[in-house]
């Protein structure tokens, strides 16, 4: 792995705190779901989400979790959605987002993105909802905003919206752990926050998640459904159908340890950006995502870049001539295999060229979220778009930006890049 530039990989504290925390869960055998570091974790995560910028006091309250897709899962529940119900989620967009919809039986009606964050459209959104007034009777249950590669999304005419209609607010930051918009943390704007801690975060408890919850009774809830709701008798007495879905002891641990460093993981990908942005802003044809002005702080999770489709590189003309065999980028679990190149929505022959010839010189690149709305087994879901999405689709491409990343990587990535492209 050492030769290799990857994307955006954990990155342990120097002091070995995470090890410290795991050895006391050991030590005192807490390897269970639950624990002094799980509520230490929860102690530190709430710290963190309340510490804001704008002088709001806040008192939001977090629960731990063993992935941020159960932390979507338990908020959707907790807001009532369930069979027959739809609910309004952004198309721009990882699968963790919407995959929980339908594990409760309902449907999600995907909303298209506007071109300043990449994020959800608050004129699709609001035209969505009431479209689907008009063809069903109903509102939708819940809005899931997502922040995508952790730039914010317009939070203030999101929840504008969400209070005219009176429908709850899910916020999607689990790439966004750490980015605020007008001085506040994501995820404490909703009635929940989703959060995610999996290996290639921006903190990671190597898999796990946390939800943030506005008050103590959304907080009781959620545990209550993440194990199992369980009654309050001396035996198992269940009268919900609840979910194992906490975080272990020992994975709160190295939560803990990492939230001595989260600050500087932050500003290392803040760092980044900005000698990306320095170092490409000469060279036509490609662009760094950044921020569209100063109400986003964005903690640029993974940093994004597109490319004019006018633009040509080296070995464009080979793009998608041959099948990938597995998983690109080193993903795992892609066990399904294919053989055809080609989709009906796909990055462009550059994009492509580009990504091959990064990989060539040992750089992990990869495209973008492939729109929801035009995934397969989305296919009969109402979709509200603009072609936003589908474009930056085509034209973007992500490159590595993790804390083990350093700045003479970077040159070397974007000399890469120069070099890639046919004068």
């Amino acid at each position: 792995m050492a030769n290799r530039i990857y994307l955006c990989l954990a990155h342990m504290s120097e002091d070995g705190a995470e090890q410290r925390y795991v050895k006391e869960a050991f030590d005192t055998n807490w390897v269970v779901p639950l624990g002094p570091n799980v509520n230490g974790f929860e102690a530190d995560l709430e710290r963190f989400v309340n510490n804001n910028h704008n002088a709001v006091d806040l008192n939001t309250k977090v629960v731990a979790l063993s992935a941020g897709t159960a932390a979507v899962h338990l908020a959707l529940l907790a807001c009532g959605v369930g069979p027959g119900d739809e609910v309004c989620v952004q198309s721009f967009t990882f699968c963790a987002s919407s995959h929980p919809i339908t594990y409760l039986g309902a449907t999600p009606v995907f909303v298209d993105s506007e071109k300043e964050s990449w994020n959800m459209d608050p004129e699709l959104l609001e035209e969505a909802i009431k479209d689907r007034i008009a063809k069903t009777g109903k509102k939708p249950k819940a809005i899931v905003p997502v922040a995508l590669y952790g730039m914010p999304y317009q939070v203030d005419k999101i929840m504008a919206i969400a209070e005219k209609y009176g429908i709850p607010v899910v916020e999607d930051a689990a790439e966004g752990f750490g980015s605020r918009w007008e001085g506040r943390v994501l995820g404490t704007f909703g009635k929940f926050g989703v959060l995610s801690f999996n290996g290639n975060k921006m903190i990671t408890t190597s898999g796990g998640g946390a939800l943030i919850c506005q008050t103590v009774e959304d907080k009781n809830k959620i545990m209550w459904y993440s194990t199992q709701a369980r009654e309050a008798y001396p035996y198992y007495q269940h009268e919900a159908i609840g979910y194992n879905y906490r975080l272990s002891n020992v994975c709160a641990g190295i939560g803990r340890g990492q939230m001595t460093v989260v600050d500087a993981h932050i500003a290392h990908h803040k760092k980044l950006k900005d000698l990306y942005v320095k170092l490409l802003k000469d060279v036509p044809g490609i662009e760094v995502h950044d921020n569209p002005d100063s109400r986003y702080d964005s903690n640029f999770w993974l940093i994004t870049l597109t490319l004019d489709p006018a633009l040509k590189v080296k070995g464009q003309e080979n793009a998608y001539k041959q099948v990938v065999q597995g998983a690109i980028g080193g993903a795992a679990g892609v066990v399904h295999a294919t053989d055809n190149a080609h989709t009906d929505c796909e990055p462009n022959t550059n994009v492509e060229a580009m990504r091959m010839v990064l990989d060539e010189a040992g750089v992990e690149a990869r495209p973008l979220w492939k729109p929801m709305h035009k995934q397969p087994v989305y296919k009969n879901a109402p979709a509200y778009v603009n072609g936003v999405s589908e474009h930056f689709f085509k034209v973007g491409i992500c490159v590595p930006s993790g804390p083990c990343v350093t700045e003479d990587n970077v040159r070397f990535i974007v000399e890469t890049i120069k070099d890639a492209i046919i004068r």
